[in-house]
């Protein structure tokens, strides 16, 4: 894998070896999700426990792009994408990177997301921004359900962090090297490296080098993915799987802690308006034994005109290390996007979640949300 990986980066410095006359284009794009709703769910007893049944949520981002095209065809250039609402990530930078493409693939170099994600199948959704691949809405709040411990750790940061998703971004964005194939017929592959899971210096350039073998840290990562697309008798589909393996180092705590391992396979199906689509991911938190989760999804629309009609289920199974059973989630969504404009889309949906606890003490967990949005795309 190194070896390869390697030869990824040799071929990047080729690229970046060519005379390069064209004018770089500087372009500013990025998104805004504004979205209102109602929302009904269970809370811990306690005072100051209680959530309102009305709120708004936004997520928004501004992106810079910077481009040229050399002379003999290679697409140089420097992304960045940056955060900009309110809370802890406003106006931080959440990728930076440089690319290098022509007709021999596509080199990625920075904080940037893995192969992984990049080829990752998505099933149809209710709205992609609250049930998609990646959650971009989380209208549950989890910190007033959280109070009791147990429930807590069920939750591991994910609920009030990244939501319910199924991405797979073990790596996230930290700094890391990815090549993308050219597409040949409808198939293509991925591959990234990272150099140090959580990486905090990099960005950095006078930070010098990470540390090495970290007590229980998550160390370098690989990931290599496939995606095929294709028409067969008027029906259109994508398939693909991916895998992310991260090293543990173990010095401390040997017996408890393991590498880290993810994978997903997917497919999606368009047969004239319809589409369905099912995804299965897994992934062991980085854990001897006991402690996987398994996630399924899968979803429906029907387009006709400027309407999406969606629907989908998630079910996830968390074994959490528990000898008396898994925790469960499952959530129903359905929903409409109405396209109005180029860039321009009004979505609603209804979405339903449920937790249930295996552990004593520990009660279900309901929620329902009925949410409107208006999103910009520019």
């Amino acid at each position: 894998m190194k070896t390869l990986l390697l030869s990824t980066v040799a071929a990047g410095v080729v690229f970046a070896a060519a005379p390069a006359m064209a004018q770089i284009d500087v372009t500013v794009g990025g998104h805004t999700k504004n979205y209102v709703g109602w929302m009904d769910q269970d809370e811990a007893t306690g005072a100051g426990n209680e959530v309102t049944s009305f709120d708004m949520l936004r997520e928004s981002e501004i992106h810079f792009n910077a481009e040229g095209t050399a002379d003999n065809g290679l697409t140089y250039g420097f992304h960045v994408e940056t955060e900009m609402d309110a809370g802890d990530d406003a106006n931080t930078v959440e990728e930076s990177y440089l690319y290098l493409a022509s007709n021999l693939g596509r080199v990625n170099l920075g904080s940037e997301d893995g192969a992984n994600y990049l080829l990752q199948v998505a099933a149809p959704s209710a709205d992609s921004n609250i049930d998609g691949i990646r959650s971009y809405i989380q209208p549950v709040n989890y910190a007033v359900v959280s109070a009791n411990g147990a429930f807590t750790t069920y939750l591991n940061g994910l609920g009030p962090v990244d939501g319910f998703d199924y991405d797979n971004d073990i790596t996230g964005v930290d700094e890391k090297i990815t090549y993308l194939s050219p597409v040949w017929n409808g198939f293509q592959f991925g591959l990234s490296y990272t150099p140090e899971v959580g990486d905090a210096n990099s960005a950095n350039g006078l930070a010098g080098f990470n540390l090495n073998e970290t007590d229980n840290d998550l160390e370098e990562a690989y990931e290599a993915a496939v995606r095929y697309e294709g028409n067969f008798n008027n029906i259109g589909f994508a398939v693909g799987a991916g895998y992310t393996h991260a090293d543990r180092t173990e010095t401390t705590v040997p017996a408890a802690l393991d590498d880290l391992e993810e994978w997903n396979v997917g497919a999606d199906f368009d047969i004239g308006a319809f589409g369905v689509g099912a995804v299965y991911t897994t992934n062991n938190n980085g854990t001897v034994a006991g402690d996987s989760d398994d996630t399924i999804v899968v979803g429906v629309d029907y387009t006709t005109g400027p309407f999406q009609l969606g629907a989908s289920y998630y079910t996830r199974d968390d074994e959490n290390g528990l000898a008396t059973g898994e925790f469960e989630t499952d959530r129903y969504s359905a929903g409409v996007t109405y396209t109005a404009a180029p860039g321009l889309s009004f979505r609603g949906s209804i979405n339903h979640i449920e937790h249930e606890s295996p552990t004593a003490g520990v009660g279900d967990v309901e929620a329902t949300s009925l949410l409107g949005g208006v999103q910009l795309n520019f």
